[in-house]
């Protein structure tokens, strides 16, 4: 027989089993077991430009918000944070379990910090405090779990919280990356020095760059990380004050990864799926408006890969419009097919955050011009045609792409518009785009009277072997050469005289060779002896301000210009495609 002890033993593995595999499964015929408790807390500082978006992304995780209570705190801020918490928390208390707020009437700045990206001996301790106010409400509230989410944190993907749980640890964490991608920061260490401080290590980047998937145990998780205040060993994390064998600084982050070692807690990270993203944290000496801007980067970014739902925005907030100009410009114009609604969705929204006043406009398709009225246009192909990239004819989508931008040169002749901005619709922003581009409107202008400019790029594509002509006395602005990729620009009233004069239609060709054989820099000599004069007098912005949201190979990336059908053979041309070229190259497209 065997011992009572051994007995007892297999009894309790059983009975841990059943209970178990009841949470999971329930079989009884009783109701089923509520959704654990949570208090997230929200500890904010200079946060009115991240609050609408990242309150949106909280509300929209899928959890039932009568399980959640949310613990908020502010001080020491330059901006409205304060006021926008007290409004978000007034109109959706309802909806959690509990809410309670904690502001101070504190001066606006640390010390004597700068900035406000300045951190602090002062400013360290205070947020330590700050998390560990936040860790003992939660234990004082009998919270199953703490939830930390800093707000320069988005969690995109509804399910995050409900996969932390389903981990199981004691402290786990959603791998998160930068927005855009642009650097190998995450919310996770990979490696700590004898010190406690970081170390690089190879399986950081196995992590990040998820060549391995999964949940992998790292010396440090910090910025988002929920914590199960129900397991026995959570009770000795601590963030202030450190545990007496702390010799490392009062960095909230180290302190608390110094307190799982010592109470044997493992800490974790997940890169199962796309949790979200987080800004890359500020260098010394960073304004608010640089963070603002910043931020407004990062969300522009986000914009071009999530067309279909952009940001999330919080319903429980009044988020007034950025002012919108236009610039200085008669009219700004985005150029956008009505088939790719995502595209101008994205655009418009992009162009409102920057406080651009643009109009949209419908793009001819070439996908549905039919022969008919291309021949009732007048339009004749120039002899001797071809793409010089891809070896092919003119494409019906390059007719299309011509004839848009051609309508818009017409419309500012009758309208007498003096100066407009042409945008293309697949466009990146540079980042800090706007006070940029005002910077170089205000070079362009103060050039004029030397140089009566017509038209400049402000994004193309640079040819490898170009030659930089700097423009004498100014900043921001280059002479160019030959160029491809007419993805913005701006033109004056004669500038788009001298384009319609030239009679484009009478000898069509992509828009990108011809407006270098306007400005004389095409290197095709029998192509440019087509037109004259040539005349019109370009420039480019440089450093450009534009870059194509993708490039060939890249996921996402379509052409509703190259992939077109090409021109019929019965419009008049004398190019030297011949018949069985062109039906080679419709083969193998």
């Amino acid at each position: 027989m065997k011992p009572p002890s051994v007995i007892l033993a297999f009894s309790l593995l059983i009975l841990n089993l059943g209970t178990n595999f009841a949470l999971a499964q329930d079989t009884s015929g009783e109701s089923e077991f509520k959704y654990p408790t949570v208090l997230l807390s929200v500890i904010a500082r200079n946060a009115a430009h991240l609050l609408p978006n990242w309150l949106g992304c909280i509300e929209n995780l899928d959890y039932p918000k009568d399980r959640i209570s949310i613990w908020i705190t502010s001080d020491h801020n330059e901006d409205n944070t304060t006021e926008l918490l007290k409004e978000w928390a007034n109109n959706a208390k309802h909806l959690y379990h509990r809410v309670t707020m904690n502001f101070t009437g504190s001066p606006s700045n640390y010390g004597d910090v700068l900035e406000a990206s300045d951190w602090t001996d002062e400013r360290y301790a205070h947020v330590a405090y700050l998390r560990q106010l936040a860790l003992d409400t939660a234990r004082y509230w009998w919270a199953d779990y703490l939830f930390v989410v800093d707000c320069d944190n988005f969690l995109f993907n509804p399910i995050t919280l409900r996969q932390l749980m389903h981990e199981e640890k004691t402290v786990v964490s959603p791998m998160l990356e930068v927005f855009g991608n642009k650097s190998a920061y995450s919310n996770f260490w990979g490696g700590m020095d004898e010190s406690g401080y970081y170390k690089r290590t190879d399986q950081y980047f196995t992590i990040l760059n998820r060549e391995k998937v999964g949940t992998f145990e790292v010396p440090m998780v910090h910025s988002t990380y929920l914590v199960d205040l129900r397991r026995r060993a959570s009770s000795e994390l601590r963030y202030y004050p450190p545990h007496p064998d702390y010799r490392g600084h009062h960095d909230d982050i180290l302190v608390f990864a110094h307190s799982a070692r010592m109470a044997g807690v493992k800490l974790h990270i997940i890169n199962k799926h796309i949790y979200g993203h987080l800004i890359l944290p500020f260098e010394a000496r960073e304004s608010l408006e640089d963070m603002r801007i910043q931020f407004l980067d990062g969300k522009l970014g986000y914009y071009v890969d999530h067309p279909e739902h952009l940001m999330p925005l919080s319903p429980h907030l009044t988020v007034p419009p950025v002012p919108a100009d236009k610039l200085g410009f008669d009219e700004i114009y985005m150029i956008n097919l009505k088939r790719r609604p995502l595209r101008r969705r994205r655009m418009m929204a992009s162009l409102a955050e920057l406080g651009i006043q643009a109009k949209p406009v419908d793009a001819v398709d070439g996908k549905a011009l039919t022969d008919a009225e291309v021949k009732a246009l007048g339009i004749k192909m120039l002899p001797g045609y071809y793409d010089p990239y891809g070896k092919r004819p003119l494409t019906m989508g390059e007719i299309g792409c011509f004839l848009s931008h051609y309508k818009i040169w017409k419309e500012m002749i009758e309208k007498g518009l003096e100066r407009v901005l042409i945008l293309e619709d697949d466009v990146r922003f540079e980042p800090d785009f706007r006070r940029k581009l005002l910077a170089m409107i205000a070079d362009a202008n103060q050039l004029e009277s030397k140089y009566n400019w017509d038209m400049i790029y402000v994004g193309r594509r640079r040819m490898k072997t170009e030659l930089i002509g700097h423009v004498e006395g100014s900043q921001y602005i280059n002479w160019v050469n030959y160029t491809w990729w007419t993805l913005g620009y701006m033109i004056k009233l004669e500038g788009a005289r001298k384009l319609v004069s030239a009679k484009p239609l009478t000898k069509m060709m992509a828009i990108d060779e011809f407006l270098p054989i306007m400005y004389d820099k095409h290197p095709n000599a029998e192509w440019s002896a087509h037109f004259s004069p040539r005349n019109l007098v370009a420039m480019t912005a440089e450093p450009l301000l534009l870059y194509p949201t993708h490039y060939i190979g890249d996921k996402g990336y379509f052409s509703d210009t190259e992939t077109a059908a090409f021109v019929p053979e019965e419009i008049p041309t004398l190019t030297s495609w011949s018949l069985a070229k062109r039906q080679q190259l419709r083969f193998k497209q």
